[in-house]
């Protein structure tokens, strides 16, 4: 924050300051996403101090134009930032911008005018099923403690079996699955709850975690711990995949957000439909979803060029 105080004016600070707790309050967005906003208008801030000769003030905002923003989307650019981090900054710049024009402190018309950078179209690469039952399978893991093996296998059979997000498996207490239930209540993204079913061989790996866990688990404390007891952390898991990933022979696109990929492509495969895919995952948007119709296309023309002898 120190170095922020030299990069912009107390006025713009305490708007930004005041914009990011609304965020965080009100719109209820996720920590990695205030925490990309906060880095975003961060290096925002760096380039317009350079951009106007000083630190910047409100004024200073308020006299942007469209080409003034261009400038700073180039400048990222030219540091390596890719097509979706730009996306990023912009819709960070755009909610900034309309939070100041609220105040009446901007007009937030420029930004407004700016297109999106186009975003390419890249498709999840998911595991085939043979490949995930073996990730989520304990005899594959890859620590010699029993318990931390059991562990590994409950998260990455919850990623696989109800295809949640790694934060959402982690963020699950011993409340979620007592008196033997069916189904489970996720807190996603934006703090939207969804109903997952709750399969038995989920339910099963998750209870042989439960019984040789070294560590008393609370109702409404964390589940899964860390060797010394703490709260499990998602890059514990994410080396663990890595291990595997060499171990099976699997490749780099193998993570644990892969096999949430693998949820959803091996049931639409299966004959499940978009909109219940859809609210299994907790997309808001059924577009976002859409994508893996295409994985599926792909799939069934890799399949018609290597099989059809006219292909």
């Amino acid at each position: 924050m120190d170095e922020l105080l030299i990069l912009a004016a107390d006025d713009l600070l305490t708007e930004r300051g005041a914009w990011l707790a609304s965020l965080g309050g009100e719109r209820r967005l996720s920590g990695n996403t205030l925490e990309a906003y906060e880095r975003d208008t961060r290096q925002f801030l760096r380039f317009l101090t350079t951009h106007v000769g000083g630190p910047a003030s409100i004024k200073d905002v308020s006299a942007l134009r469209p080409a003034d923003l261009r400038a700073f989307l180039a400048f990222r650019r030219k540091q390596g930032a890719s097509a979706r981090s730009l996306g990023r900054h912009l819709a960070g710049l755009r909610s900034f911008l309309k939070h100041l024009e609220r105040k009446g402190l901007v007009n937030a018309a420029g930004a407004g005018a700016i297109r999106s950078p186009k975003q390419p179209k890249s498709l999840p690469k998911p595991l085939s099923g043979a490949q995930a039952l073996r990730v989520v399978s304990q005899e594959a893991q890859m620590n010699e403690e029993p318990w931390i093996a059991a562990r590994d296998a409950a998260v990455l059979t919850l990623l696989y079996g109800c295809g949640l997000r790694i934060s959402e498996a982690l963020d699950l207490t011993p409340q979620a699955f007592a008196g033997d239930p069916t189904t489970l209540r996720i807190t996603g993204k934006g703090a939207k709850t969804r109903l997952v079913p709750l399969l038995p061989v989920v339910n099963e790996a998750v209870q042989t975690y439960v019984r040789l866990c070294p560590y008393p688990l609370d109702a409404g404390a964390p589940m899964f711990r860390g060797a010394r007891g703490g709260k499990l952390q998602p890059a514990i898991i994410q080396r663990e995949m890595q291990r595997l990933r060499s171990a099976l022979g699997l490749p780099d696109s193998a993570t644990p957000h892969a096999l949430r990929h693998s949820f959803a492509t091996h049931l639409l495969g299966s004959g499940g439909d978009l909109r219940t895919i859809q609210e299994l995952l907790g997309h808001a948007s059924l577009s976002t979803t859409q994508v893996y119709t295409g994985i599926d296309a792909a799939r069934l023309l890799d399949v018609y060029d290597r099989a059809h002898p006219r292909a």
